[in-house]
């Protein structure tokens, strides 16, 4: 068990690292036609625009929380909240979000499952990943239960411990600081890790895209056809 462990969560990160940065260059690179989100919203709009917001709003929060919660050291916030608290925090924002990204991510999941215009526009790519995004999304749901159980932060903080290891480069040692943590913590990571190796090859590169041209292009004036 210990040797799976070190290679989940001692190894594998580094790997998904690699694949999502070296990936994510190389399509960038060669395949930039393909760098978009292909969008169905014009083939179905009914009920998406409420979908789609619930979904991004919830993702974005939850991708921001993840970053800022994880990788900020603990000396940095300690003078102004304790770890106890920020988990309780983390579980107050964290579960808004995920029923706000839960619910639009379902009405999306639903429609390109189900509807016959945007079924012959999808890929198995477009499928797999809302699914494995929603699937995600409950996880992270999931280990508020586990979570409740000890509120003095002592598990963010293996957690902390855990991802600053892997981006300050400890070696695969970084898995001993949650071997004993709750299976469905596990879960989470490692299907987050798979997310960062699945990332260049689907449409979630568009998320890196921000059209900051955009605010600084010239005007274009647009005529009604006489």
């Amino acid at each position: 068990m210990s040797y799976i462990n070190t290679l989940l969560f001692g190894i594998y990160p580094y790997v998904a690292l690699v694949v999502l940065f070296v990936g994510t260059w190389a399509r960038y690179d060669h395949g930039q036609f393909t760098w978009k989100a292909h969008s169905s919203q014009m083939l179905r709009k009914k009920n998406m625009v409420m979908a789609s917001v619930l979904f991004h709003v919830g993702v974005l929060v939850i991708f921001f929380g993840h970053l800022v919660g994880l990788l900020t050291p603990h000396w940095a916030y300690e003078w102004i909240i304790t770890p106890g608290q920020k988990q309780v925090m983390a579980i107050l924002v964290g579960g808004i979000a995920g029923i706000m990204a839960i619910i639009g991510g379902g009405m999306l999941a639903w429609r390109r499952m189900t509807d016959p215009r945007v079924q012959a526009s999808s890929t198995f790519a477009d499928n797999m990943i809302i699914i494995i995004l929603v699937v995600q999304l409950v996880l992270g749901m999931l280990t508020i239960l586990p979570t409740l159980g000890h509120l003095d932060g002592s598990t963010m903080l293996k957690f902390s411990a855990w991802a600053q290891g892997v981006f300050t480069l400890e070696g695969s040692s970084i898995a001993g600081y949650i071997a004993d943590v709750h299976w469905i913590y596990k879960t989470h990571i490692f299907l987050g890790l798979t997310i960062f190796v699945l990332f260049p090859f689907t449409r979630l590169v568009h998320m890196l895209s921000v059209p900051v041209e955009y605010f600084g292009r010239k005007y274009q004036v647009v005529r009604k056809r006489a």
